[in-house]
């Protein structure tokens, strides 16, 4: 466990973008694109595209506790 958030790069829609989660959400959000069938950069291109005025990070992990709090 790390004491803050690490930033990873990714490409969305064509163009490199960081993301900065702490390792327990980087970790849900692997588990839940393999469930899902999808590549982490896949499923973050979908939180992308629905996420409105929020910033990335804070999208990302509004989704991981969504999607957690449903099971």
């Amino acid at each position: 466990m790390t004491d803050g958030p690490i930033k990873r790069s990714i490409t969305i829609a064509g163009h490199r973008t960081s993301l900065s989660l702490e390792e327990e959400f980087w970790t849900a959000l692997k588990a839940l694109a393999i469930a899902q069938g999808k590549s982490t950069a896949e499923l973050i291109a979908a939180v992308d595209e629905t996420r409105g005025d929020r910033n990335l990070s804070s999208a990302v992990r509004v989704f991981i506790l969504g999607r957690l709090s449903n099971h």
